[in-house]
């Protein structure tokens, strides 16, 4: 097997003397430059793109290229897309409410209430809080399953149990000492999920639902479950290496509560404006959740984790958010901290770049659109399509759920 290689979006991360601004202003967002921007996705070569862009109460919302490659449906900004790992920042939020409660305590053991999935010492030493900022040390089972193509159709019509995900997790060898450091792991996400069972002896999806989908009437939003079927409008999901194969119709279990998620665009832009607004989280809670641990201690200016969110520096302050990766669809979902400036956009296309030394075009158009998103021109005049990926310091965003080994 050739060494593995990890797809997620890519976004520029300068230096903090760059971002001095203490957060986005309120500053237009020009809509003509966003459309342009937006259409040079396609144009590099995605199938299709789509997003929303909110700047202070002016929501904009659009869509470009073909949502299947064999039908030559437009993409359309209402469209139903799979999140990944977005997915882990509405099962934080259920958390972090059960902590409100005084139900759950970010510092509890996790052997205090999964004692048979995680004992003896392991259990005792791994707490909630190291679960949801990623420091448990537990390994990533996606880095074992997915292990060839061959595993993907496997995993397509396989219905996975949780409890089997993080068996899988737990027989890897650890990443650190518990509490050590950042290491990505979708197992921690899974144990999160059984964590809110155990805690309230609901399904987890249930009690996501109950506690945030239904309040705030995110009514494109939701979890499929085993059904393998994107209800409602939807765009086709093209693998890269399969060519023009739609995996819209996927067996989402082997991600669970750490990746199965489906959402709209707006229905993304509507839970990140509650939960950064203090509408889901008590005042302390919500602190907590924004105390990030650095993703790359050596590069503390790219950012850091927090419970179930991420912070990024961008040349016109910092962002909140998530991105998720899965199979053929890509999400990415950035807020300024006062919910001012938004933007959530997606790609119904995923390892286009798998191998590839530099990022693909598709990544810099893609990257060049959220930057003109969060970054009106006006605001920071230096950046441009042609400089933007040239800008030192890219990295990788954490939110890895499809790492593939090549056959």
């Amino acid at each position: 097997m050739a060494t593995s290689a990890t797809l997620v979006a890519t976004i520029v991360v300068v230096p903090a003397s760059a971002t001095a601004e203490p957060g986005p202003s309120a500053g237009g967002v020009d809509r003509a430059e966003l459309r342009g921007a937006l259409a040079a996705v396609p144009e590099a070569g995605a199938p299709g793109v789509l997003a929303a862009v909110r700047d202070g109460r002016r929501d904009w919302r659009d869509a470009a290229g073909q949502a299947f490659l064999t039908n030559h449906q437009p993409m359309r900004p209402q469209m139903r897309h799979r999140v990944g790992s977005i997915t882990k920042t509405f099962v934080a939020t259920t958390v972090l409410q059960l902590v409100d409660e005084g139900r759950l305590g970010l510092d509890d053991p996790i052997g205090k209430w999964l004692p048979d999935t995680v004992p003896g010492e392991l259990g005792d030493r791994v707490t909630v809080r190291m679960l949801l900022n990623h420091t448990s040390g537990i390994g990533n089972y996606t880095n074992a399953m997915i292990s060839s193509y061959a595993a993907i159709n496997r995993m397509q019509v396989t219905t996975y149990a949780p409890a089997d995900l993080v068996a899988t997790g737990l027989a890897m060898p650890p990443t650190n000492a518990p509490g050590a450091k950042f290491s990505y792991s979708n197992t921690n996400y899974v144990l999160a999920g059984l964590l809110i069972e155990a805690a309230t002896g609901n399904d987890a999806a249930i009690e996501v639902r109950r506690r945030i989908l239904r309040p705030l009437r995110l009514t494109g939003t939701s979890f499929p479950g085993t059904d393998p079927t994107m209800r409602g409008p939807h765009n086709g999901a093209y693998f890269a290496p399969f060519g023009v194969r739609d995996l819209s119709e996927f067996n989402m279990s082997w991600a669970w509560t750490a990746g199965e998620m489906i959402a709209t665009t707006a229905d993304l832009n509507t839970f990140f404006r509650a939960l950064l607004g203090g509408d889901l989280l008590s005042p302390a809670t919500l602190d907590e959740m924004l105390d990030r641990v650095p993703v790359l201690p050596e590069l503390p200016e790219a950012g850091g984790y927090g419970l179930g969110i991420y912070s990024l520096p961008t040349p016109c302050g910092e962002f909140w958010g998530h991105d998720g990766a899965v199979f053929g669809h890509l999400m990415f979902s950035m807020h300024s901290r006062d919910g001012n400036r938004q933007v959530s956009s997606g790609l119904n296309i995923s390892h286009h770049q798998f191998g590839l030394p530099d990022p693909h075009p598709i990544d810099i158009a893609w990257q060049t659109f959220l930057l003109t998103a969060m970054c009106p021109t006006s605001e920071t005049s230096s950046r441009s399509a042609a400089a933007a990926p040239k800008l030192p310091s890219v990295t990788r965003m954490p939110g890895n759920d499809t790492a593939v080994a090549a056959p």
